[in-house]
C-alpha cells in the first residue's frame, strides 16, 4: 500500500500537489494478518486505501476504514492506513478528522515522517502556522531525505517573508527530488520575487520543459518576463497559460499589464477588469511583487 502526499498552496494562489506521496507497500503485511478467505476483500480495500479510485475521496476513506478494521494490531499497517485516510479527509476539507487520523498514525509510529508533514499541511490550511512549522521541522528531523516537508517549509517561510531561508529549502528539495511535482516552478517564483530574475527564468524554463501544459508554470514565467520588461514574451506566456486555464486571474492581469506597455489600452482594460472580477485584489498582489 502506498502512502498519500499532501499538497499546499504557494505564490499567487497556485495550488501545488504535495499532498500524498510515498512508496511503502504494505499489501504483503495485510496478507500476513488476514485469512486466505478474506484476502480478495482485503486486497480490494488496500487498493482503495492507496487511492485507486480517483473519482472522490470517499472510496479511499471507505477502503482505509476497512483496512484499519482488518489490520489486527499491525502497527505499520495501521499507521499507513490512518495516514492515507487522513489525506482523504483533507481532500474533503474535513480537517479535524484528518488531524485525528494523522495523530493516530504518529502515535502508532513516532518515526514515520509522512503523517507529520501531512498534519503540518492541514495546520497551514487552518492558519495555524506555528504548528505547521513544528510539524514540517519534525518530519525533516526524522527523515532528512524526504523532500516534501522541505518544500512545505519553504512555502511557509516564503509566506512569512523569509525568502533566503525559503530558497535554501527549495534548493534542498530539488537536490533530493528534482522530479517533485511543481518544485521548479515554486523556486522560480521565490527567486523572481527575491529579485533573482536570471535564476528564476532558468527555473521556470525547467518547469515548463518538464510540464509544458501546466498553466501555473507559464504564468510564473510570464511574470518573470514582466519583471524583466520583456512584454512580448510575457504576453506569449500569459496567452498560453490562459488557453489552459481561461480563469487564471494572475495571467489575465499580467497580460493586461503587458498590453498596456505595448500601447493596447482597450485590451489592457478588458483583461485587467476580467482579472479583478475573478480576484479583486490581483492588482495589489502584483504591486506587492514589484509590478506597478
Amino acid at each position: 500500500m502506498t502512502e498519500s502526499r499532501l499538497s499546499s498552496v504557494v505564490g499567487r494562489g497556485h495550488a501545488f500537489h504535495r499532498l500524498i506521496d510515498g512508496a511503502a507497500s504494505f499489501l504483503t503485511l495485510i496478507l500476513l494478518v488476514t485469512s486466505a478467505l478474506a484476502q480478495d476483500s482485503i486486497i480490494s480495500n488496500v487498493e482503495l486505501c492507496n487511492g485507486r479510485d480517483r473519482s472522490s475521496p470517499a472510496p479511499q476513506i471507505r477502503g482505509c476504514s476497512e483496512v484499519i478494521k482488518a489490520a489486527s494490531g499491525n502497527i505499520k499497517v495501521l499507521a499507513i492506513a490512518y495516514n492515507n485516510r487522513g489525506n482523504a479527509y483533507t481532500s474533503q476539507g474535513q480537517y479535524d478528522l484528518a488531524i485525528d487520523d494523522f495523530n493516530k498514525s504518529i502515535n502508532l509510529d513516532p518515526n514515520y515522517a509522512k503523517p507529520l508533514n501531512n498534519r503540518g499541511v492541514v495546520h497551514k490550511r487552518k492558519g495555524e502556522l506555528d504548528l505547521a512549522m513544528q510539524d514540517f521541522e519534525a518530519a525533516i528531523n526524522i527523515d532528512p531525505t524526504y523532500a516534501d516537508p522541505f518544500i512545505n517549509r519553504a512555502e511557509l517561510r516564503e509566506k512569512q517573508g523569509d525568502l533566503a531561508a525559503a530558497l535554501k529549502d527549495f534548493d534542498e528539495a530539488i537536490r533530493l527530488a528534482p522530479d517533485a511535482k511543481g518544485v521548479w516552478n515554486e523556486r522560480c517564483w521565490a527567486r523572481a520575487i527575491s529579485g533573482d530574475l536570471e535564476g528564476a527564468l532558468a527555473d521556470c524554463n525547467e518547469a515548463v520543459r518538464r510540464e509544458p501544459n501546466v498553466a501555473a508554470h507559464l504564468d510564473s514565467r510570464g511574470f518573470v518576463y514582466l519583471r524583466s520588461g520583456q512584454w512580448d514574451l510575457a504576453r506569449a506566456d500569459f496567452d498560453a497559460a490562459l488557453k489552459i486555464d481561461p480563469k487564471l486571474a494572475s495571467a489575465l492581469y499580467g497580460r493586461g499589464f503587458a498590453k498596456s506597455k505595448k500601447g493596447d489600452a482597450a485590451g489592457s482594460k478588458s483583461d485587467i477588469a476580467a482579472a479583478q472580477a475573478i480576484k479583486r485584489d490581483v492588482q495589489a498582489d502584483y504591486a506587492r511583487y514589484g509590478v506597478r
